[in-house]
């Protein structure tokens, strides 16, 4: 089953990724989309986390339970690998060792530099990322 807040989400970016693609080659400006599109895609990662899981407790506990999950959900922001497999390993511990597995290498280092890049724009440092970077992360 499809979380749909996660698929429209998703969506959302992708259409964001399209069009700043067919900006005219302005290297401050790509600069500047390429900061925004860092915030929404921690942002991605953030809500698809509270979304997959408060989903599947609602599928799967009583309403109560679900309720509590939800609520405590409320509380995931920043979302950095650690955190993102802490949240798996309270569901299931078989799950966040298989995610971990699934996103070593690659995956796991675009999390940790889009998490790290989003937090140093936070707190107005200078970060030196591209709309071509974000592309690959």
């Amino acid at each position: 089953m499809k979380n749909r807040e996660v698929v429209h989400y998703k969506q959302q970016l992708d259409d964001l990724f399209k069009k700043i693609s067919s900006l005219p080659e302005d290297t401050e400006m790509l600069s500047h989309w390429a900061r925004y599109l860092c915030i929404r895609v921690s942002g991605f990662l953030e809500v698809s986390v509270r979304s997959i899981y408060s989903q599947y407790s609602k599928d799967k506990a009583a309403p109560y339970v679900a309720s509590y999950i939800e609520k405590q959900l409320s509380g995931f922001q920043n979302p950095n690998m650690e955190k993102i497999l802490n949240v798996t390993r309270a569901f299931n511990p078989e799950w966040a060792d298989r995610l971990e597995s699934i996103v070593e290498g690659e995956i796991k280092d675009a999390v940790v530099s889009v998490v790290a890049i989003r937090n140093k724009i936070a707190h107005g440092d200078s970060v030196g990322i591209t709309y071509v970077k974000m592309q690959g992360y």
